[in-house]
């Protein structure tokens, strides 16, 4: 203990074991130790005295569109980061898109880890994307360290990044199973989308139309069917039809390799509440009834849903028109994640460590991060948010760090307030205040 730098103590510290009163001792960014919270202080070492507020291990948002380089002006490392912190997120994966160019070869790969290098708050990863046209880039990309591949089964919204069919889908994912890799899915049938009623405008309920829940399930259906024919990962990105709920639970009960998440939106906004013209609730799935949200909650606590990720997806206001056929699809959440989940979580009646674990520690595990993320155990990164979970705010966008404050959650009254933010033991955020960069590009562990 005598090269212990500092000691954050806290009457509320979430671990691996349960919440308990404790001293969480840290060197070298490391966590060394979890002591009874009355533990002596090592001489040298700084205390920072929590009182009640709560130290939880900083989350891992596995779903983040920064969108930089190229597309900047919607988002960027610096914002994205720091916004990211503001809400105790202390890791990011970058998704492949929509930044120019995309993350779809090792050269991309160097372009975009070249923007990243001195603009992060936080510590951020990135995952590769699969393409109809780049299966031979699949192998080299994997062994430059990303973390997965990020597919879509249906149009993506932008040319540069083009939809795998079928038979695109079988390609790739038997390459990315024949390293052991992962594929990451949007999963909605292209079929199933264009038969739907397309009468654009700017009544929610069309919109809702337009994306049925059939397109989702048949997606998800043929996805499983791929993943156990070829004993593949694959994981479910951004649920939101909870009709898919009994074919995940049976394929996870087989053996199926399929792990799912979904997002903050899905779980505290509704359909019925969304007014017409309001683009800025629209995503693609779209939010849902709340019946809908009701089972999506169920699905969460019972583990046939693994985690919740922000998919934050900005894009500049303009594109933001009130026509859901043609405003960008896309919700901004990353500073508002953490408290938007709480504040329905606690309603229905879970606690914080179920957010934790939804958050932050089987996000760590998705992406293999978990012998150093996700958790406040011995050998951890010492990556924390200091939360007041009673305290509450109400949603100004002025106050927002996301390059464009575009968000549903204005003027919403949300709990739990985010007291600071550390990483690997250095605080980063306090009360509003950020030090400079202190992130690190992170790769997949081998």
């Amino acid at each position: 203990m005598s090269d212990v730098e500092l000691v954050l103590r806290s009457t509320r510290v979430i671990t691996p074991e349960g919440t308990r009163a404790a001293s969480v001792a840290v060197a070298d960014g490391k966590i060394t130790a979890v002591l009874p919270h009355d533990a002596e202080v090592p001489p040298g070492a700084r205390l920072e005295e929590l009182g009640d507020h709560v130290l939880l291990p900083g989350l891992v948002d596995t779903h983040v569109h920064v969108n930089d380089p190229g597309r900047t002006e919607w988002e960027g490392f610096w914002t994205a980061t720091r916004a990211a912190a503001a809400g105790g997120i202390t890791t990011l994966v970058d998704m492949p898109l929509n930044s120019l160019p995309p993350t779809t070869t090792v050269d991309h790969l160097r372009i975009k880890r070249d923007v990243a290098a001195d603009k992060a708050h936080i510590d951020v990863g990135f995952w590769g994307g699969a393409l109809p046209d780049n299966v031979k880039e699949l192998r080299p990309l994997h062994e430059a360290g990303v973390f997965g591949f990020k597919a879509f089964l249906s149009p993506s919204g932008v040319d540069e990044f083009p939809h795998l069919d079928q038979d695109g889908l079988a390609r790739s994912l038997a390459e990315i199973a024949s390293f052991g890799g992962l594929l990451i899915v949007h999963a909605e049938d292209p079929h199933h989308l264009e038969a739907a009623p397309q009468h654009g405008g700017p009544k929610y309920a069309d919109f809702l139309a337009s994306r049925p829940r059939d397109a989702e399930d048949t997606a998800i259906a043929r996805l499983i069917d791929r993943a156990k024919r070829l004993d593949a990962r694959v994981h479910v990105l951004h649920l939101s039809s909870s009709d898919a709920l009994p074919l995940i639970a049976e394929a996870k009960a087989e053996g199926v390799r399929v792990t799912v998440e979904t997002c903050p939106h899905y779980l505290t906004l509704t359909a019925e509440e969304v007014p017409d013209g309001a683009s800025e609730f629209k995503c693609c799935p779209p939010i849902r009834e709340s019946a809908n949200q009701d089972l999506l909650w169920q699905a969460l606590a019972d583990g046939t849903i693994d985690c919740v990720v922000t998919d934050h997806s900005p894009s500049t206001a303009d594109l933001k028109t009130d026509d859901f056929a043609t405003a960008w699809g896309g919700i901004s959440g990353l500073q508002l994640s953490l408290a938007a989940v709480w504040t329905e979580a606690r309603r229905r009646g879970h606690g914080l460590e179920d957010v934790v674990r939804w958050m932050s520690s089987r996000t760590a595990e998705l992406v293999g991060l978990d012998t150093r993320k996700g958790a406040i155990e011995v050998g951890r990164d010492a990556d924390f948010a200091v939360l007041a979970p009673d305290e509450t705010f109400t949603v100004d966008p002025a106050a927002l760090q996301h390059r464009n404050r575009v968000t549903a959650y204005a003027g919403k009254t949300l709990h739990g307030v985010v007291k600071s933010t550390w990483l690997r033991g250095e605080r980063i955020v306090l009360n509003g205040e950020f030090t400079p960069p202190k992130g690190q590009l992170l790769t997949r562990t081998p």
